[in-house]
């Protein structure tokens, strides 16, 4: 069954530019299909990322990682990381899963879960985009709570954000 429809806009050309900088990843190679440990089904463990070259005056960062393709007209939030110190610049494998460092807290992503919830387009959809984002921000805490939904941080981000680093994994059943 496919649901037969165009393919999403990348969201974050839709926000303010801001200057970006580098995202790796062990686990997750931009353009790539994602790794089994990365779907719902396989192993639902978050990657590993390491950034660098974040903008002066980053203080805090959010990771997040949004599907753009989910079949909903606001997409699907798979992960939000909310208020990472800025001394952070990386995440091992399954980091979501263990102690956060600093005040570091998730928010539900759109499972009702809190932490990382792995890929899991519907079966027989077009092939998904799993945007795995690192959010510079320019405050030390981004003003939300763990019980804000991906939205509202989202929507913080829009204000709050100095730079944007993005690697993009890709999945379908």
């Amino acid at each position: 069954m496919s649901l037969d429809r165009p393919v999403a806009p990348d969201p974050y050309d839709l926000l303010p530019a801001v200057p970006s900088f580098s995202v790796t990843s062990t686990d997750v190679t931009d353009g790539q299909p994602l790794k089994p440990d990365q779907v719902a089904d396989g192993g639902n463990t978050s990657p590993q990322l390491s950034w660098s070259g974040a903008p002066e005056g980053t203080q805090s960062y959010v990771v997040t990682c949004f599907d753009p393709d989910a079949p909903t007209p606001s997409g699907f939030w798979h992960w939000v990381l909310v208020d990472l110190p800025a001394e952070v610049t990386s995440l091992e494998t399954g980091a979501a899963e263990g102690e956060l460092p600093g005040n570091a807290f998730h928010v539900r992503h759109d499972g009702s879960g809190k932490g990382f919830m792995g890929a899991a387009p519907p079966p027989g959809d077009q092939v998904h985009r799993y945007q795995f984002v690192v959010h510079a921000v320019g405050e030390r805490h981004l003003g939300v709570d763990g019980d804000s939904s991906p939205a509202v941080v989202a929507f913080n981000l829009a204000f709050k954000t100095l730079g944007r680093a993005i690697i993009t994994g890709t999945y379908a059943h």
